[in-house]
């Protein structure tokens, strides 16, 4: 004979499933995902990010790069968030995204800082009642560095955010 879940067996309680952050239970189902759940992320190309401005022109790009945007260059018309002070600047973030659908943040080589920032804003939306109209978020494969290493636009200017244009 098995002891009933819940129950004692050999002096010892079995304990239930812990839930994460993003989940709930009632009493009359098991755990479930909210509805508020993180949005997954995914890797884009320079191609294809070149390509993106025709097919889905309510985009923006985030640098979440610290000093080095300033003397290495930017991708034109990307808005700097330095990734040392990303938290904290999280709901002006929003603020400047408000028409945006879709989000592409990069670093130098995107494997650190743009998607740790990509999953930062993604948890904030899910964690928030703010509704923001974002339906992708992306990390730019390679970074800043493969970007220009590919020949694609490098824009010099000391404006945040960039008025030039993603050519």
């Amino acid at each position: 004979m098995r002891p009933a879940e819940g129950k004692q067996k050999n002096n010892t309680q079995v304990k239930p499933k812990k839930l994460s952050k993003h989940e709930t239970e009632t009493p009359s189902s098991p755990a479930k995902k909210s509805s508020t759940m993180a949005r997954s992320i995914s890797y884009i190309s320079a191609s294809q990010l070149l390509s993106l401005k025709t097919r889905r022109p309510n985009f923006a790009i985030v640098d979440v790069r610290d000093d080095e945007r300033s003397y290495d260059g930017h991708i034109a018309g990307s808005l700097h968030f330095a990734s040392d002070t990303f938290l904290d600047k999280l709901p002006n973030l929003v603020l400047q995204l408000q028409g945006k659908d879709t989000l592409v943040f990069h670093c130098a080589l995107s494997q650190v800082r743009g998607p740790k920032c990509a999953r930062r804003l993604s948890e904030y939306l899910a964690e928030t009642t703010e509704e923001a109209g974002i339906k992708d978020i992306l990390v730019l494969e390679r970074g800043f560095n493969g970007w220009e290493a590919a020949g694609k636009p490098v824009c010099r200017c000391r404006d945040n955010p960039c008025k030039a244009q993603l050519v």
